[in-house]
């Protein structure tokens, strides 16, 4: 997977350890690691003929699912931010840094399997780290 070199925990233990603006920020590297490898594959997926319609439309709706949620974590973090919940650390980090593993030869050489199970893995992580992140921020919804 194209995210493999990105460090991130494994474990709620070891999640729920991390401070709050490292694990928005990690969340947000990871969000933004994925955007090119969508387009790609959104790209590659339009020259098979043999697929149907709704599979096409399926990669487009996963593709701005990622990019609204990546926006929505960024208002969030602005709101945290403002708050004082977080420093003003995180301004433009994610944004660059992801940017820069976003698409690397593996990431376009992989099959779609691999790319779907990639992405499915990276999801579930970015899933459990919001779940940690809310709870932490909001203790009254008793996580």
């Amino acid at each position: 997977c194209h995210t493999s070199g990105m460090l991130t925990p494994n474990g709620k233990e070891y999640v729920q350890k991390i401070p709050r603006e490292e694990l928005t920020h990690l969340i947000l590297k990871l969000l933004q690691a994925w955007k090119e490898p969508l387009s790609h594959f959104n790209q590659h997926i339009e020259h098979h003929q043999e697929l149907p319609d709704d599979s096409l439309s399926k990669a487009k709706q996963i593709s701005n699912m990622v990019h609204e949620l990546k926006t929505g974590v960024e208002k969030v973090t602005e709101k945290m931010q403002s708050m004082g919940i977080i420093s003003n650390s995180l301004n433009g980090m994610a944004s660059s840094e992801g940017t820069s593993l976003s698409m690397s030869n593996e990431a376009n050489m992989m099959s779609d399997s691999d790319f779907i199970h990639c992405f499915r893995r990276d999801s579930n992580k970015v899933q459990s780290y919001l779940k940690i992140l809310k709870c932490r921020i909001m203790p009254e919804n008793s996580c």
